[in-house]
């Protein structure tokens, strides 16, 4: 994998997530960063999101969730590891952490998580075809093997 790919994925992670972030946040086209048939799984969740139009619903609640509470809020994305896939396709493993801070407040970490994507190429860009986050200390694995045999 060249390193111009491993910068394209990072851009594009810190483009998605600044989408969801701050008070010019656009829940909108946040979900447009995932694929019309997307899956958005994360633990505590009873059923994975299936399809843009639900997870633009669900992130669109939480966007307001926040802003209701008054909360600047960010995420963090570390040790990412990309791997190239046959079609073209990527799989990633990150961590995140997301952090809030009230008004005059300290900062909190909300939660720290383990994070598997799959990123399928775009118009000369990424989106995500299935995301996995798992919560640290919920004892929740990694997602089961996807058909190419990686996972995410």
């Amino acid at each position: 994998m060249s390193a111009q790919v491993y910068a394209d994925v990072q851009q594009f992670y810190a483009r998605q997530m600044n989408l969801i972030e701050g008070a010019d946040a656009d829940p909108d086209a946040w979900a447009e960063t995932f694929t019309e048939d997307a899956v958005f799984e994360a633990s505590g969740q009873e059923r994975p999101e299936t399809g843009r139009a639900a997870i633009r619903a669900s992130v669109r609640a939480g966007v307001a969730r926040i802003a209701a509470q008054g909360l600047d809020f960010r995420h963090w994305f570390g040790m990412l590891d990309v791997r190239p896939q046959p079609d073209g396709s990527l799989r990633t493993r990150y961590y995140a952490l997301a952090m809030a801070t009230p008004a005059g407040g300290a900062l909190g970490v909300r939660g720290s998580s383990l994070c598997h994507d799959h990123l399928v190429p775009v118009g000369g860009g990424w989106r995500v075809r299935h995301r996995s986050v798992r919560a640290d200390g919920t004892g929740a694995t990694a997602p089961a093997a996807a058909p190419d045999g990686a996972t995410g």
